[in-house]
């Protein structure tokens, strides 16, 4: 014989359908809990998670243009590191100057002429050896673009400047074909030469240092305001997909509660049916 089809009252069909809506409920509450999400995937809700999506990878985006924009920060610091120590080598060379100005004979002169050039030779140097990563800005035809959106449109191109002692800063020297003693006695003219020569060395050094130091002050606004774009994209992913744990936590509650109610209203829709067994 067949078997004939169980057939539940209204009652108990509709407290089960009103059981397994709660479950339903109760598994996305516990979900969200788990999570900490209420939109955990494009199931739940298509236009908050790509939009949430789309915020989150221009955050990343930006977040790595702003690594970039550290290390234009470093670069620019070397540079002015190498620029203010070489101002301290032209006072120093200057020093050296003056000093042959009242020097007594040509031979002291000629000691003074000669350190003098040492100097600059370390002034070439400390320019050579003022890069960062591969980049140096006192050095003729070195430039950096850093970029500042996601896209690469906004950007800021730094050119670097030749630094070097007699090429670059144009410095005179004190030996060889600008001496400033020979045989014929002291040449002071070439002497004050040397030193106007440092004076203007130094003003470019001062002009180049304020290019720098704007280009510092964009870069930096830029990094706050990259910062600020980060905070406000994830926060702005965050609002769309985030769940409020005080409400999932008051829903639970609400739910288990309504499990209870259920389930005893099952159990009493179903007295009827178990009264029948009495009769036998």
């Amino acid at each position: 014989m067949a078997m004939q089809p169980i057939t539940l009252t209204s009652g108990m069909r509709a407290n089960l359908v009103s059981l397994q809506q709660t479950n339903n409920f109760m598994e996305v509450t516990q979900k969200r809990l788990a999570t900490g999400k209420k939109v955990n995937s494009a199931l739940d809700d298509p236009v908050a998670y790509f939009t949430a999506v789309a915020h989150e990878q221009r955050a990343t985006d930006l977040a790595s243009r702003k690594d970039e924009m550290s290390e234009a920060v470093q670069l620019v610091k070397a540079a002015d590191t190498g620029i203010e120590s070489i101002k301290t080598l032209i006072a120093a060379a200057k020093s050296l100057a003056t000093s042959a100005l009242s020097a007594d004979g040509t031979v002291a002169v000629n000691a003074l002429a000669a350190q003098y050039d040492k100097v600059l030779n370390q002034i070439t140097d400390l320019a050579e050896d003022s890069g960062y990563k591969g980049v140096n800005l006192l050095k003729s035809g070195s430039t950096l673009k850093v970029k500042f959106d996601e896209t690469g449109d906004s950007k800021l191109e730094l050119t670097g400047f030749n630094a070097s002692a007699t090429q670059g800063l144009q410095i005179a020297i004190g030996t060889g074909t600008n001496a400033w003693a020979t045989d014929g006695g002291i040449d002071l003219a070439k002497i004050e030469g040397s030193i106007t020569s440092l004076d203007k060395a130094m003003i470019t050094l001062r002009t180049e240092s304020s290019k720098l130091a704007n280009n510092l002050s964009i870069i930096t606004a830029r990094q706050e305001f990259t910062q600020g774009m980060i905070n406000v994209l994830k926060d702005g992913a965050a609002n769309l997909t985030n769940a409020d744990m005080n409400e999932e936590g008051a829903n639970m509650l609400m739910l288990q509660t309504r499990q209870a109610l259920g389930t005893t209203s099952l159990s009493l829709a179903s007295q009827a049916a178990q009264s029948v067994l009495r009769l036998f």
